[in-house]
This record gives structure tokens, sequence and C-alpha cells, in this order.
């Protein structure tokens, strides 16, 4: 784990002069910042709003997955109401954390197919195809490979040339795996798909045991705070926690008219400060807060940043738009009661503290166990020719998109793609929180997912004036509108979800996966097959966003707010690095993806700043 982070105050922090500033010490930002800090003659400051945590509990230990949401370490954003989903608005939980989500998420450690990242490229993003990207990713991770029972048992294959051997982030397959993932392969082979023995690299399509972000070493999770800094002396790095970044000041140039980025305001306790950043200024707040940052700083639509009362610098209305999401709904089964079942845990004061004590102990046991079982499949391999050539007519005719964008979309939907457009993960467990069976009547359950990969729904997240007219500030959430399920793109979605509902139910009940389960739980099986109102009732977020400052590849600032480079338009001395940046959603858990552009982005800084 990393070791206490060195305190300094905020008027120290702010009368230090940085060569660079980065906002944000996230899963992207200490990526960034560690990379810079390499090179003892740039000094780099690093600004969190939340606290430095270091060996805490629920996010140290892997079977504590989720325990932190919702709490003190989640931002707690919340959407805005979604006509789509019958009004309802959903949870964002994003990491308010030194290591930001990577410090809460559930350690999935997936790449996307080749063809995801090859169509950044073909928007004209020169450099972030699939063969640009791999060397990042393996130089983020350290893949430590599994004994020859564990592998064997358990499925666990991989690509030898396309893992990293020596990079921060230590990944590994777990050890031990709920009862149901030994029929989890056989399952989908009945059903004609094939196990992925090369999952991460290049294609993500069949089934296949996943790889977790845990260091099988210590059994904790390996996270951006515990493994990107580790060495937290050199006197050129400094990190200030628990302080709110309030804008990027920008200055005019006297000569070339052009507006710079020279340095960061920022809240701390009831203190504003402003430090200075001598070369760059490197946003890395997520796909929340990087839009909001840019438009408190001037940077956006000039009619939204007008009505919430901020000064307009540069007009781009691209800023804070093309939000993508993966949309996940989860249907639950009533299993085998005699089997190990992690809602034991929740109910069982003694089994969970036993579990604990073992877990303490021997680093093995119920709290080593994750979510494993995995396929992504392509439209085709369950839905007719003909309803595949529906939707993608349907795909080719949308016009909110651009004609390259529509392009991409239409294309993926070709049988001979074999693109992972569905994700299909179960577990033991109930994991619906619209499913609460009574917990006296002895019966276990267990889950389904299913989470749609290319998204038509497509939204924004924008400023907004505080209440009577006050000016936008930082301290107010922004206003996150995913559409979900709206306009005839969300009609596509919700067409497609209704399809792989079905799939997810076949799946289910066949065997060898069938031998354990009862019936469905939820939907009632009396429902039968007609799933539409259940979807709009149930489906939530699987905490994707990206896209809301995206680069705009060959048509510029006219579709996005970075370049190839991640500079941002219109400004000198300012970059966004982190999932804002993804032009198009990729059919993978965005984590290590993340960690990909943060590691491609700090070595395009130093590039640009002619380091070696």
């Amino acid at each position: 784990m990393a070791q206490q982070i060195p305190s300094i105050t905020a008027t120290e922090f702010a009368s230090r002069r940085f060569d660079f500033v980065v906002v944000g010490g996230g899963t992207a930002g200490l990526v960034v910042a560690a990379r810079l800090s390499e090179h003892s003659g740039l000094s780099v400051g690093v600004i969190e709003a939340g606290p430095a945590v270091i060996d805490h509990e629920h996010i140290s230990v892997p079977g504590h997955y989720g325990r932190t949401i919702g709490g003190p370490l989640d931002w707690k954003f919340e959407t805005t109401p979604q006509p789509g989903l019958g009004g309802r608005s959903l949870a964002w939980p994003r990491g308010k954390v030194l290591g930001g989500t990577s410090a809460l998420n559930f350690m999935a450690w997936n790449r996307a197919s080749r063809e995801d990242y090859d169509a950044w490229s073909q928007l004209g993003n020169t450099g972030w195809g699939w063969d640009d990207l791999l060397p990042f990713f393996k130089k983020s991770e350290t893949f430590r490979p599994p004994d020859q029972q564990n592998r064997e048992q358990n499925k666990l294959f991989y690509d030898a040339e396309a893992v990293g051997t020596s990079g921060p982030i230590q990944i590994s397959y777990a050890t031990e795996y709920s009862a149901s993932h030994q029929l989890w392969h056989d399952t989908l082979h009945a059903l004609d798909a094939e196990t992925n023995e090369k999952h991460v690299g290049g294609s993500n399509v069949g089934v296949w045991t996943n790889i977790l972000s845990v260091d099988p070493s210590s059994v904790t999770r390996s996270y951006a705070a515990s493994s990107y800094l580790p060495n937290t002396s050199r006197s050129n790095l400094s990190v200030l926690t628990d302080a709110l970044v309030t804008r990027v000041t920008l200055s005019k140039s006297d000569s070339t008219g052009e507006w710079e980025a020279t340095g960061v305001s920022f809240r701390h306790g009831d203190e504003d400060f402003t430090v200075f950043a001598a070369r760059e200024v490197i946003i890395c707040a997520g796909s929340v807060q990087s839009p909001q940052i840019l438009e408190l700083s001037g940077i956006g639509n000039q009619e939204i940043l007008a009505q919430a009362g901020v000064e307009v610098k540069i007009n781009n209305p691209n800023v804070g738009e093309n939000l993508q999401d993966h949309i996940m709904a989860a249907m639950i089964f009533e299993v085998d009661p005699s089997l190990p079942n992690p809602d034991d845990l929740k109910a069982d004061d003694a089994a969970a503290a036993a579990a604990k004590e073992q877990y303490e102990q021997t680093k093995t046991g119920p709290l080593t166990i994750l979510a494993n079982s995995m396929s992504y499949l392509p439209f085709s391999h369950f839905m007719s020719t003909d309803t595949v050539q529906s939707l993608a007519d349907k795909a080719a005719s949308l016009q909110e998109f651009t004609a390259q964008d529509r392009a991409i979309r239409h294309a993926r939907f070709d049988p001979q793609a074999k693109l992972g457009q569905i994700e299909y993960i179960f577990d033991l467990g109930n994991w619906s929180p619209f499913f609460r069976p009574d917990p006296s009547d002895g019966k276990k359950y267990a889950t389904c997912l299913q989470i749609l990969q290319y998204p038509f729904s497509k939204g924004n997240i924008h400023i907004r004036p505080g209440p009577d007219g006050v000016p936008a500030s930082a301290a107010d959430k922004p206003q996150i509108d995913p559409k979900y399920y709206e306009g005839p793109g969300g009609q596509i979605d919700l067409e497609t979800m209704e399809y792989c509902a079905k799939f997810a139910d076949k799946i289910v009940k066949t065997k060898p996966l069938a031998n354990i389960v009862k019936a469905r739980a939820f939907p009632p099986a009396s429902d039968g097959d007609d799933f539409k109102d259940w979807i709009v009732s149930t489906t939530i977020t699987d905490w994707h966003p990206v896209g809301t400052c995206a680069m705009g590849g060959r048509l510029g600032i006219q579709s996005g707010v970075v370049d190839e480079r991640l500079r941002v338009y219109g400004v000198r001395n300012l970059r966004v690095i982190d999932a804002s940046i993804m032009p198009l959603q990729i059919s993978a858990h965005l984590q290590a993806t993340v960690y990909a552009i943060a590691e491609k982005g700090a070595h395009m800084v130093l590039e640009d700043t002619a380091v070696n």
C-alpha cells in the first residue's frame, strides 16, 4: 500500500511554483502526476477534493467491494429525472478520495476489442488505435500468472504477449470462486459461445474468467493511490487533499490574443487560494467534473455559461455533451440454498465475523471472491438476421450523430464484426436494488447482469446557476442528464435490451447452470418474456460515463473539446486526461483503459515538454 502522504498546507502548496498542476488525484490524475514527477527537473502539484485514506478496510479488502458507495468517499452524484426510466433519477457513484473511482470500483480489469480503439483513430484521432494504446496498457500493469491447477480448474487463460509485466497496477486471477463459476463456461458453450483464451489481446467476444486489479501477494485492491504513489518522498511532487478546484485561471496573451492557462483556483477549508502552473494545467477530474471545471473556467457553450453567470472565454458547445454510459439491468434467480452465497455475510453476523477472521489470518475465503464469470456477445449470436438488420437500418438513419460517427455505429451491427455488444455477468447473491426478498423465507438468490456496451442514448453534463440566480459554483453538483432510452437512439437501446433480457433468461435456464437454479424471481416467472416494463423500471448505470470532453478528430472543435494530444481547443497550456476524452464508448469496463489513457497522456506531455 501507499506510504503516508506527506502533509502540506494549502498556503504552502499555493506558494510553490509548479511546472504542472494536476486537477484531480484520481485514477488518471495520479498516473499523470507519478509519470511526470519521475523527471526530477519537473515539479508537479496535485489537487484532490477528497481525503488521503490509507489502508481503509472497505477499499483494500476485495470482498468489501461496494461498501464505500453512498458513503463519505463517494461524491454521491445523481442524474436528473429520466423520462426513459419512468421519471426515475439514478445514483452516480464517483470516488471522492485519493485514488478516485479506482478505490471504489469492483476491480474488473479487461480491455475492449481492437475495433473499439481503432474507431477512435478512424474519427481522425491519430495515435489512438489498438496498436498505439497496447504499449500503454502494458505499461500500467504487472500481470501475475495463476498456478497450473487454478488455471485448469477455473479456465484462466491469457495471452502472454498482451499483458504487462512491470507496471504499477498488480493484476491477477482470483484463487477462489463462487460455486456457480464452475458451471459458467460449459453453460455458454451449450449456447455456442466459445471460451476466449485471449480476451485482453484484441477481442473480448466469447466467455471468459475475468482478471482483477488485486495484488495476489497481499490479496488487496491494487489502485491508483496504492500503486502509483509508492514513493511519496519525491521532493518535486506535492499532493494537496481536501481541496476543491473552483476554476482554471486563464489569461489573454497581449501579443497573440490567445487564452492561456496559468494556474488553478481552489478552496481549502474556508479559504480561497490560487496556485501557479509554469507549463501546463492538466484536468483529470473525470467525465462528470472535467466538463464542470472547464465550464466554471469560461470554456463551454456560451448560452449555458451565460445562464450560469460565468464569463465566456471560449465558446465550445461540445463541452459536457456526447455523454455515453453503459446501461445495466439485473435479473434475479432463486438458487440452491445449500451453496455458499455472499448474501450469507450480510444476513449472518457470525458468518461475516468468521470470513473476516479467515481473511485476516490466511488471506483466503469469502472476502477474496469477486464476480468473475463474464461473457461478451454480438447481437447476431442470439438475434435473427432480420432483427439485426432492422436495428442496423434504424442506426443508419439517426441524425443526432455525425456521418462518420453514424457509420461506425452502423458497422457494429454487421454479423461479421464479432463485437461484444452485450455483456453478461453471473454471480451468486442478489445484486438488484429493486428486489427485496423476505429474509425469513430461507431462499437464496443469484444475479445475471446484462450491460449494453454501445448505447445510442447520448446525454450531457452541465453546470447550472445556484439558487436565486447566484453564479454557478464548484460546490454545486452539475446537472447529469444521460437521456437513457430517449429519442430514436434510445429506443434502439430499449429494443436491444429486451432481446438481451430474453437471452439472459435463456442462459440461466441452460444446463449445467440450470442445475442449481430453481426459478426466476425477478422479474417474476409469471411475467413470461415480456421484459419491456421491467427494463424501464429497473435499468441502472454500470458507472462507466465517457465522452464529455471528447477528442474532436478531423472535425476539431466542431465535434470535440480536445485534440489528439488532449489539448483543449482554443487555450494554450491546458489538457484533459481521463475517460471524458473518449469520443465513442467501448465494450469493456473502463478501468484498464483509463490507466492506458493516462499513461499515454503523460507520455505526450513529456514529449511536448521535450523531456528525455
